[in-house]
């Protein structure tokens, strides 16, 4: 039997579920721009600034950093994810929606590189993540590349799997070499996926 206080209490509860998750996309988010900007060692202050919370609050949610890296990690492997379809709808062509995706894809691979030396203590569960991003991201890049191969805008023999890790073989190293531009050799490899006009 529920009592009118417990029936009060329901809808209180999705709410407030709703609105901590939302804290905690914009706390990944926020995390995720100064790792993409400063690396994964970037001091947690400047993390709690962006995302307009105390330090404390980031520590009660991820009490190490490898815990906080691994949380941005996830969060915008899916991201990416979910951004293959929505990139296809707005987008003017396929072609333009893959080079979108494969941008996106760039800033992701600055988090994913310092998570090697984040858990280099903990090889299953670096293998265990690294499974789940390919899991995730793979059928997402091979849906853009087929939608874009359909439209006749690029050749039709690329997978996802190339491509993806030639864009992460481009961007090795990026974050300790000012005289090395990792966005502008993924441009020129996109750009040289189009089949001439």
């Amino acid at each position: 039997m529920v009592s009118d206080s417990d029936a009060g209490t329901e809808p209180v509860a999705g709410p407030r579920r709703a609105d901590a998750r939302r804290n905690q996309e914009t706390l990944l988010d926020a995390a995720a721009a100064i790792f993409v900007k400063s690396g994964v060692e970037a001091p947690v202050r400047d993390i709690a600034a962006k995302a307009g919370v105390g330090t404390g609050t980031i520590y009660r949610h991820f009490p190490t950093r490898a815990d906080l890296i691994i949380a941005v990690y996830r969060h915008q492997v899916e991201s990416l994810a979910k951004a293959g379809s929505s990139l296809l709808a707005s987008s003017p062509a396929p072609y333009a929606a893959l080079a979108r995706w494969i941008n996106q894809f760039v800033d992701f691979l600055v988090t994913k590189h310092g998570l090697a030396a984040a858990l280099r203590s903990d090889e299953a569960g670096f293998e265990a993540l690294h499974t789940y991003f390919l899991d995730r991201l793979l059928p997402v890049c091979d849906r853009l590349i087929d939608a874009a191969a359909a439209a006749g805008e690029i050749r039709s023999d690329l997978e996802a799997y190339e491509l993806m890790r030639a864009v992460g073989n481009l961007c090795i190293g990026a974050e300790s070499d000012p005289r090395y531009d990792a966005r502008r050799l993924v441009g020129l490899l996109v750009a040289g996926l189009r089949r001439p006009s």
